[in-house]
């Protein structure tokens, strides 16, 4: 973690203030000055635009039951793509605008899903519930056993029963 925060905090302002000297030596103050503020700006709209798009898509698997896993690690490499758009310097707006690239994305979604899977492999697994309509339409039948709770052993199966109630004083 300590290198982490090293490289972060001191190698990457190293590396963006040579290249914004290089950059101002040959093009001038106010042309770097104007680009690092266009690529900002141009960074935190398409940031905006793609961000509002992976949240439709993410209310969207949600009503239809299914977990928008693919959208969650999208959402927050867009996230990681803003801060580095918003953050002054050639280095880091190339990194952000590198991530608004789908196909980029798209390759390192397959990569994180790689990594989950090999970990779920090596016994390091999650567990989560899903919820879908079928079985909200047979609430009062036989519950369906889902692959994710083939584990779980319970005394009062199927004499569990959903309901809301109202308070009446």
């Amino acid at each position: 973690m300590f290198r982490l925060l090293f490289v972060l905090f001191i190698i990457i302002p190293i590396i963006e203030i040579s290249v914004l000297m290089q950059v101002g030596a040959v093009l001038g103050v106010w042309p770097t000055i104007a680009i690092v503020i266009f690529t900002a700006w141009l960074g935190a709209k398409y940031v905006r635009q793609q961000g509002l798009s992976t949240l439709n898509s993410v209310q969207t698997k949600m009503a239809q039951g299914q977990m928008p896993s693919d959208e969650i690690v999208t959402g927050l490499m867009l996230l990681v793509a803003g801060v580095f758009l918003v953050t002054p310097g050639f280095v880091t707006d190339f990194l952000g605008l590198s991530l608004l690239i789908p196909a980029v994305r798209n390759g390192i979604v397959g990569s994180v899903k790689a990594q989950l899977n090999t970990r779920g492999a090596n016994g390091q697994h999650f567990q989560f519930h899903t919820h879908n309509q079928e079985q909200s339409q047979n609430d009062f039948s036989e519950p369906q056993e889902s692959p994710f709770q083939e584990h779980i052993q319970s005394p009062h199966k199927g004499k569990t029963l959903d309901g809301e109630f109202e308070r009446k004083d």
